[in-house]
This record gives structure tokens, sequence and C-alpha cells, in this order.
């Protein structure tokens, strides 16, 4: 089986489960205790007909078996509803808030695969060394540590005592360095005493400045989400690595007199790799569950603060949405990371029988 026909088997594969997704989230949020309108309502003087011609307005006088094919039917549509809180198309809400969501997830997997493989190779390599100790300390305290409570810890240290970083918001690159104010480089580097005036003489806007911020602002929330995600990337590296190790086919290399150097690179890296993919891929509704607390912590208005406050405000329509987009970024990590097999262990083939 090739590569797209076995992607479009795979992505056929997921209709279901986005129905399954849909359903459970559908049943969940009606069952919930409360009436959305009479939250949107809260504090005002209202009378019944007033509350009549919300639910009628709104759909919520309706059934909910004829609700949740109502719903289902823009969704096959391309309509993800209305939302009733903010009033606004839901699909425009989370078009506005996806990006930091991306950005802050994206940036954390990236600081956790760097930090934890290196880490891994170098436990294993190392293994019962002081190195290796460290490592699986470090790794210990990263997975038993909630990424909220590493946030406030790191605004507490590193924002509020220090005043190296900014603890709320991030500057988003998408943005022109002009919308924020920025003109030129930033201040810490303008302030050296050498570096300062060799940089000065070039003129490129703002956006060294604007670089700069973007990177301030984004190293604590990406420490704090990526934390968990590089302790467990890299306990399993660790294992893979000296389970390759000691592998037949690596003895035969040292036997034929291969360096270490080689045998590290070429034989038992790649093989341990596979582990590695898997927990990436699985490990995105992690990163995705645990963006909703990290963005309340650092105040970034990302898709994690748009749910809670659909859940909130009984925002039937805003849930489905955010979860259903939640839902098909899993799935499409899901099915990108069965594609990687194939590419690291030439032995896996796309749906074959070998």
């Amino acid at each position: 089986m090739g590569l797209l026909r076995y992607t479009l088997y795979r992505f056929v594969q997921a209709i279901p489960v986005l129905f399954g997704i849909t359903i459970i989230t559908f049943a969940l949020a009606n069952l919930a205790p409360g009436d959305p309108v009479q939250i949107m309502l809260q504090g005002q003087e209202v009378d019944e007909d007033l509350i009549q011609t919300m639910e009628e307005r709104y759909g919520l006088d309706e059934p909910v078996h004829e609700r949740y094919i109502s719903y289902m039917t823009g969704v096959l549509q391309g309509d993800l509803g209305q939302s009733f809180h903010y009033n606004q198309p839901v699909s425009d809400l989370i078009m506005s808030r996806l990006g930091p969501t991306l950005l802050l997830v994206l940036s954390a997997y990236a600081f956790a695969i760097v930090t934890s493989i290196p880490l891994g190779i170098l436990a294993a390599k190392r293994r019962n060394e002081p190195a290796d100790h460290v490592s699986r300390i470090v790794a210990l305290l990263g997975v038993s540590t909630p990424s909220f409570w590493i946030g406030i810890m790191l605004i507490i240290i590193f924002a509020v005592q220090l005043g190296w970083f900014p603890s709320t918001g991030l500057v988003y690159p998408w943005w022109s360095p002009e919308a924020y104010g920025y003109t030129g480089w930033p201040g810490p580097l303008e302030q050296l005493p050498v570096v300062g005036a060799m940089f000065s003489q070039y003129t490129l806007g703002g956006w060294p400045e604007h670089v700069f911020q973007i990177v301030r602002h984004l190293l604590l929330p990406m420490i704090a989400l990526g934390t968990l995600q590089m302790a467990t990337l890299m306990r399993i590296e660790r294992t893979q690595m000296i389970e390759s190790l000691q592998g037949e086919y690596v003895k035969l290399a040292r036997a034929y007199g291969v360096s270490e150097r080689t045998i590290l690179r070429k034989h038992a890296f790649r093989t341990a790799q596979l582990p590695i993919i898997t927990i990436i891929g699985l490990n995105l509704s992690t990163a995705l569950g645990g963006a909703v607390l990290v963005e309340y912590v650092f105040n970034i208005n990302g898709m994690g603060r748009l749910f809670i406050d659909a859940i909130h405000n009984l925002d039937y329509q805003l849930i489905m949405g955010v979860t259903l987009i939640f839902g098909t970024i899993f799935i499409i990590g899901v099915i990108i990371t069965d594609i990687s097999y194939a590419y690291v262990d030439p032995r896996v083939t796309y749906g074959g029988d070998d």
C-alpha cells in the first residue's frame, strides 16, 4: 500500500472516531447542570417571554437528539455554530485563538525533543554514573510535577523575584513589530559596550527586538508545558538506548572494530527512536490538555482559556467546536506518527502483510 493510499485510509478510519467524540461531548455538555440562557442573562431583570425567545433563537427549546442532528448537519457544511456567550461564529473565535495555542504546544514539543534526546543518550552511554543519576532524578521530578505548578514557580522565581522574564501574555510572530511599537534592537543588546555599537549600525526595523521579545515571552510557558514531555521522552530514550547498546548487532559491530561513535550514531540511535515517535504522537493529547492550564497561569488568550470560558458559560456550540478541533489535531498527530514509523524503520510497511 502506497503512502498516499495509506494516509487516505487512515483519515477515513478517523471519521467514526470524530463522530464518537461529538456524541460523547454533546451528551456530557447537555447533561451538565445549569441553563446557558440563565447564565447569559444573569444579573438582569428578565421575564419568561425573553427567556423563551432566547431559547428559540439558539434552538435550546428543541429535543436533544434534534439539536445534535442539526449541529452535525451544520458541521458537515463547515458551520460550527454560533457562540451563545460571545455572540460570534464559533469558527471565528477558534481561528483567533488557535495560533497562540499551536505556538505554545509546538514550542514546548521542540524544547522537549531538543533537550530529552541528547540527555537520554548521555544517560544511557554513562549508565550508573553521576550523569545518569542526575538525569533520572530530573526525569522523575519532571514526570511527577504538574505543569501549572512549574509555571507558578517559574513566575515567582524568574518574573517576580529576578525580573528577567514577563509573566503574562505572548508576543505573536505573525504580528508586525510596529503593532507592538518595536523599532530597533532589543535594549539588552544596545546597552552592551562593544556589541551594542556593532549592532546599532545595522537597520533592520524592529524585527530584532520583535524576535527577542517573542523568545522572552515564550520561554517560561514553553518550559512549564514542555517539562513533562521532556522528562517522559528522556526516560524512554535512556531505556531504549541501553537496550539497543546491548543488542547482538551492536556486539557484532564492536567485534568488527567499529568505533563507539559510529555504533551510537548509526546502529543504536535509529533503532531506539520508534518508541520515542510513538510517545511524541500520543502525548499530543497531554500537551493540549496541559496547555489549557498553562494558558490560564500565564494569561495567554489561546484555545485553553476559550474552552474553560465555554464550560463556565455552558456555551454548548463553543464546547463542541473546541473539542472537535482538539480531537482533529490529535488524530492528525497520530496519523503522522504512524507514517513516520516506515521512515525510521524500513521493516515497517504501510498496511502491508510483511
